[in-house]
């Protein structure tokens, strides 16, 4: 389980700052645009599109801001064209860092990146050089603290799933990208709530960090994600429970 995982399961428990919500839409709006214009309007046949409406319906967008944004990808209304965009580099222990970008300029957002880069005294890389690290997977998340692990892992293996473990108080689910929703409405004909059903990309291996280098990392980490063109960042960090719940209060 990668580090990373776990910090984001502590940062959901955050309450989200009222000055913040504005980028989290402005994030928002740029994948439903861009998956709406890969894959069409309708959510029913396009899955990312799905997963980007879900998220915003849980970050409370107005629906007519998500319908708006359908239809600039869609191209009934006219708005930004963005490029999608994935960076690569290696942060503090030589753990791999993979960023996902939406932007309306590579040019400028390969700079910033770039600057927060060397800020942290590291250097932005090609893509190439961590993107086999990773794999894509679909990830449904399961309060822990409403069901039991072994009832959830249970039916999680009955449905096809590939992976059940506990980070906090979070249960993660990892499936085939095509099997995410097919595993999820499993989930929601037993009445059984999820928090999040996206998709993600998963390290097929992990680096543990120490306390001085996963300090680093995490304000690093931390530091990506505030850029607004930056949707995901991804890691195969790992840090060790006591050193996490140090570096967390």
């Amino acid at each position: 389980m990668s580090g990373h995982n776990k910090w984001s399961t502590i940062k959901r428990k955050k309450a989200v700052e009222d000055n913040k919500r504005g980028q989290i839409f402005t994030k928002l709006i740029k994948e439903i645009t861009l998956s709406a214009r890969e894959g069409g309007g309708d959510p029913e046949l396009n899955a990312r599109l799905r997963s980007a409406i879900a998220a915003a319906k849980k970050a409370n967008m107005p629906a007519d801001n998500i319908e708006r944004a359908i239809k600039k990808g869609t191209g009934e209304l006219p708005g930004t064209t963005y490029e999608e965009v994935s960076y690569g580099g290696y942060g503090p222990g030589g753990a791999a860092i993979l960023i996902d970008v939406v932007t309306d300029n590579k040019n400028r957002t390969t700079g910033e990146l770039r600057h927060i880069f060397t800020r942290f005294g590291k250097e932005l890389g090609e893509v190439s050089s961590v993107a086999w690290m990773f794999e894509k997977k679909g990830l449904i998340e399961i309060d822990g603290s409403k069901y039991k692990f072994d009832d959830i892992l249970e039916i999680a293996i009955d449905s096809g799933a590939e992976d059940v473990v506990e980070t906090g108080d979070v249960i993660q689910i990892y499936t085939q990208t095509e099997n995410l929703y097919k595993v999820k409405k499993i989930f929601d004909d037993k009445k059984i709530e999820t928090m999040n059903a996206m998709m993600t990309k998963k390290p097929q291996s992990t680096v543990k960090l120490n306390e001085s280098d996963a300090s680093v990392m995490l304000k690093l980490i931390d530091t990506l994600e505030e850029h607004d063109d930056v949707q995901n960042v991804y890691s195969n960090f790992d840090i060790p429970d006591e050193i996490m719940e140090k570096l967390s209060k």
